[in-house]
């Protein structure tokens, strides 16, 4: 039996201010909440890779290995060349897309990349404005994310820098993905075969793209709601390890914030060249050919909710019929009503009893 709902109110009182915003957030300003929502979670994301990113460049070009996690004794038993700071960087954005899904999520639905939200559009009737101030959102939190780490990095930047210009190394090396504006912008070294690049861009997307729609789905029992922005956060992992040597972004809103932050401190030399149109574009058609992949092969409309998505879509339902915002999507469909709920619930117990005296039968049968 389900139990009944309990707004979070009832047992922890806000302070009158905290409800007067609170009615003002969930009618005038929900548009807003939802912005701020997305931004906070591709703040999550890059702050979390891009300051292991600048670990990684600063310490190798500065000579300080103890930048990083090979300053630990365990990393440097562990790893014993550049692949400790490869791991660092996987782990680091794995960790900021959990944070970002686990604490943003459950006011703006979790995007935080304009390929999901376009795939959203597309699939799930996500609202086009809505979509529109998302993207912008997105992107706008990545621009402001790699200026702050930029501020908060600038002076051994500065000495990476400085350590190029010595070396005569500054021509050749500041704009690529070893160097610092490397840090923020996304390059691949002159000559490279960028044919091959899109093709390890799309394919990276697309597996990427598909554990997202996958746990999306609510009926996929192997994917319980906790356990998505664990999977999420892997798969990102898995790119980085992976096929960021070749060349991977994943993210509009990572590329396009960071590389028109990197034009800002540094000029036009950092916008990238042809190799910008790959990162900035190609996730978002790899994105929606994973989503209709999902949808033909391995999601069906026939399967059930799982109890854990019904409880999750359920309490979502409710927060948007008592705050008289409009659902989309799965939400449009769910029935929040007790009376259903029970109804539900005692539909898949008479079926699973059913079930078990079938089973008995052909046993005894067989007996």
């Amino acid at each position: 039996m389900p139990s009944s709902t309990i707004p979070l109110s009832k047992i922890a009182p806000r302070p009158r201010w905290m409800t007067s915003w609170e009615r003002l957030r969930h009618k005038e300003a929900h548009w807003l909440v939802e912005m701020i929502a997305e931004m906070f979670g591709v703040f999550f994301y890059l702050y979390a890779g891009l300051g292991a990113t600048a670990a990684f460049v600063v310490g190798t070009l500065v000579g300080n290995s103890g930048i990083g996690c090979k300053s630990l004794p365990f990393f440097q038993e562990l790893f014993r060349n550049d692949s400790a700071a490869l791991f660092t960087v996987g782990v680091a954005y794995a960790m900021g897309i959990v944070f970002a899904v686990s604490l943003c999520g459950a006011t703006s639905g979790g995007h935080f990349n304009p390929a999901v939200t376009i795939a959203s559009v597309v699939f799930r009737g996500f609202p086009v404005r809505k979509a529109a101030r998302y993207i912008f959102a997105q992107i706008l939190s990545g621009y402001l994310t790699c200026f702050i780490i930029y501020v908060q990095w600038k002076d051994l930047l500065v000495v990476a820098e400085g350590v190029l210009i010595e070396k005569g190394l500054y021509d050749t090396m500041m704009f690529s993905s070893t160097g610092p504006a490397g840090v923020f912008g996304l390059y691949v070294a002159p000559g490279t075969n960028l044919h091959r690049v899109f093709l390890n861009e799309f394919v990276t997307d697309f597996v990427i793209g598909l554990v997202i729609w996958g746990c999306l789905d609510p009926t996929n029992h192997m994917i319980p709601p906790a356990v998505a922005p664990w999977l999420i956060g892997m798969a990102y992992g898995v790119s980085v390890w992976g096929y960021s040597p070749v060349g991977v972004a994943t993210n509009s809103a990572r590329d396009l914030g960071g590389r028109l932050m990197a034009m800002t401190i540094w000029g036009s030399q950092a916008s990238g060249g042809t190799y910008a149109a790959i990162t900035a574009l190609t996730n978002i058609p790899a994105t929606i050919c994973a989503a209709l992949t999902y949808e033909l092969f391995l999601g069906s409309s026939t399967r059930t909710l799982t109890t854990h998505h019904v409880q999750f879509l359920r309490a979502h339902k409710q927060y948007y019929e008592d705050n008289n915002i409009a659902p989309y999507g799965y939400l449009e469909g769910l029935n929040v009503r007790r009376d259903q709920s029970d109804s539900f619930q005692s539909d898949m117990d008479e079926k699973a009893q059913e079930s078990r005296i079938e089973d008995v039968e052909v046993r005894g049968n067989r007996v």
